[in-house]
C-alpha cells in the first residue's frame, strides 16, 4: 500500500515512530499532522519525544490546529507556522438533535427549579476541567441559584466533599445522551471552569453554544476555549482561576435575562458559522485537494 495521503493524529508518540520509518522509504507520501494538543502533563514523555515531534513537524506538507489560539502558543507550532491551517473541531448535531420528550424532560427540570437560575456543567472530573473552581464560585451566590455538575471521574470524591455543605450543588452522575440535551435546555446558564490548556478546544461548549446558552469561562492563554465562546459576546470570560469573578459572571447574567437571551442567540449563531460538521468536511476537503 502507498497511499497519496497519510492524516496523523497527534499525540501519538509511539505509532509516530513507525510512521517515520515508513515515511523515510516513501518520499512522495504527503503528510497531514492533526494536531489535537501538545503534551503538556507528561513532561518527561514530552521531553523524550521532543525530537520526534520535530522530525514530524518537518517532514508535514500541512499540520492542522484546531483554534488560532492553540496555534499562536504552542512552543512547536507556533515555529511551523507556514504549514499551518486552522480547522476547528466540531459537533455532531444528528447528535443534538431534541425529541418532545426530551423537551419534556426539561420543562420538569425548570418546574423543580421554579424562580432559580440553572447553571449546567457537565464533562470528566479530573484536575484541568476546574470544577473546584465552580463549586468554590457557588459559594459566592445566594440560593436563588441551582447549579447541577454531571460527569464523573477520579475527583468525583473530593468535589462531593468541596460541596457537601452547598446545597446548590447537584451531582448527576453520568448522563444519557438525552438526559445531557434536557439539562442543555432547561439551563439559564452554562459553566465551562476548565483551567489549563489540556482543555485544547471545548467540544462541551460549542454543543451549549448550539442550545443557545451563554456561557462562563476562564482565560485560558493557549486554549481554544476563549476562541470557542468569544468574551462580550457569546459568553463572560474572567480571570483564571478566579472563583469569585466566576461567580459574578453568573451574577451578571442572572440579574439580565436580555442579556442572556442575547448572548445565547450570538453563540448559537457561532456554532452554525464555524464548528459544524458541514463546515468541518467543508475546510479539510479544500485542504485535501491542495495536497493530493
Amino acid at each position: 500500500m502507498n497511499p497519496d495521503l497519510v492524516i496523523f493524529h497527534y499525540p501519538n508518540p509511539f505509532e509516530a515512530h513507525y510512521l517515520l520509518k515508513y515515511l523515510k522509504k516513501n518520499h512522495k507520501t504527503k503528510l497531514m499532522i492533526w494536531w489535537h494538543l501538545d503534551i503538556t502533563r507528561q513532561k518527561i514523555l514530552g521531553k523524550l519525544f521532543e525530537g520526534q515531534t520535530e522530525r514530524l513537524l518537518k517532514r508535514a506538507n500541512k499540520v492542522i490546529a484546531t483554534s488560532p489560539n492553540y496555534l499562536e502558543c504552542s512552543p512547536f507550532l507556533s515555529r511551523y507556522k507556514a504549514k499551518c491551517v486552522v480547522i476547528p473541531s466540531c459537533i455532531n448535531e444528528k447528535r443534538l438533535k431534541v425529541s418532545a420528550s426530551i423537551i419534556k424532560k426539561s420543562e420538569l427540570i425548570r418546574s423543580r427549579n421554579e424562580g432559580k437560575v440553572i447553571c449546567f456543567a457537565i464533562g470528566r472530573h479530573v484536575k484541568y476541567k476546574g470544577y473546584e473552581y465552580l463549586i468554590k464560585a457557588s459559594s459566592f451566590l445566594d440560593d436563588k441559584f441551582k447549579i447541577y455538575l454531571a460527569g464523573e471521574g477520579v475527583l468525583t470524591s473530593k468535589l462531593k466533599r468541596l460541596a457537601k455543605n452547598d446545597t446548590k450543588v447537584e451531582f448527576l452522575g453520568r448522563l444519557s445522551d438525552d438526559e445531557m440535551k434536557a439539562y442543555m435546555l432547561s439551563c439559564d446558564v452554562y459553566c465551562f471552569p476548565s483551567i489549563t490548556k489540556n482543555e485544547a478546544f471545548g467540544l462541551a461548549l460549542a454543543e451549549a453554544m448550539y442550545f443557545a446558552k451563554p456561557s462562563v469561562t476562564f482565560t485560558i492563554k493557549g486554549s481554544g476555549v476563549n476562541y470557542v465562546s468569544i468574551n462580550g459576546v457569546t459568553g463572560i470570560e474572567v480571570e483564571n482561576g478566579n472563583s469569585e469573578k466566576f461567580a459574578e459572571a453568573i451574577q451578571a447574567f442572572s440579574h439580565d435575562p436580555l442579556k442572556r437571551e442575547q448572548f445565547g442567540a450570538s453563540a448559537r449563531a457561532r456554532v452554525l458559522d464555524y464548528f459544524t460538521l458541514e463546515k468541518f468536511e467543508e475546510n479539510l476537503n479544500i485542504l485535501k485537494r491542495e495536497l493530493v
